[in-house]
């Protein structure tokens, strides 16, 4: 049975939950931010917590927090740059139990708390050591397991045929949680967001490289979609013109 997505802590529901321009009609679009996405920003940008901080507080890796804030800045700037109305609902997470606080300011000494162990499970696209260019034709994962930001073994796997939208179940029953590639399509990428796994994507070189900048926070990624023929008619092959020749980097 798949390991379901685990869920982030946050300390209390927004009060508001719906902001947008005034004193105009308003043309923008709608723009969704999950809970665990407005906590972020409270918690980075309001609380003026890091990253570390972060992800210990709602219960994640802090590789998990950097996707998140990612996300949710840009949601921010969509919404200041277009004129979209910002909606606050939905999410995968749960309550704290001391619901209404700030937690860290109510959940005692710092120096008294005992560092949990965050562990995560990232697959990258894989080829001869090198990560794969084309999501959705991948034969190969590599997967790493992670524990206290330490990669602690890793193994080859076969995706047996499997491609594009079967990719993220493929994904999850192999209890993959954070996924690095190079070119993804619009279509594989929201199947990745519905099944809980974080994506950094437009990413080459080196494998184990790759993973080492993640847990370092110093990978150069992409959270957009990247790869605009990964929606064609079946019959399409990356290597008849080239990943690289169309903007899948």
């Amino acid at each position: 049975m798949p390991r379901p997505c685990k869920k982030r802590r946050i300390c209390a529901k927004p009060s508001c939950r719906r902001f947008g321009p005034q004193g105009v009609v308003h043309q923008g679009g709608d723009v969704t931010m999950t809970l665990e996405e407005y906590e972020c920003i409270r918690l980075m940008d309001h609380e003026g917590l890091t990253q570390e901080q972060c992800a210990r507080q709602m219960g994640v890796a802090r590789t998990t927090i950097q996707g998140i804030y990612s996300s949710a800045r840009r949601k921010l700037a969509q919404c200041l740059v277009n004129g979209d109305t910002l909606h606050l609902e939905g999410g995968n997470f749960i309550l704290c139990e001391k619901t209404g606080v700030c937690c860290h300011k109510h959940c005692g000494n710092d120096k008294e708390k005992k560092r949990e162990d965050m562990d995560m499970r990232i697959g990258v696209t894989y080829e001869n050591g090198q990560i794969y260019q084309h999501f959705g034709h991948t034969e190969q994962f590599k997967i790493y397991d992670v524990q206290d930001n330490r990669v602690t073994a890793s193994s080859v796997i076969d995706t047996n045929g499997s491609g594009h939208g079967a990719l993220a179940g493929f994904l999850v029953d192999n209890k993959v949680d954070t996924l690095i590639c190079g070119g993804i399509g619009g279509g594989a990428q929201v199947a990745l967001s519905q099944a809980g796994i974080q994506l950094f994507c437009g990413v080459s070189g080196d494998a184990d490289a790759a993973v080492d900048a993640l847990l370092k926070n110093e990978l150069v990624y992409s959270t957009e979609a990247n790869c605009s023929h990964h929606d064609h008619a079946e019959g399409h092959s990356c290597g008849d013109h080239g990943c690289g020749d169309h903007g899948c980097h």
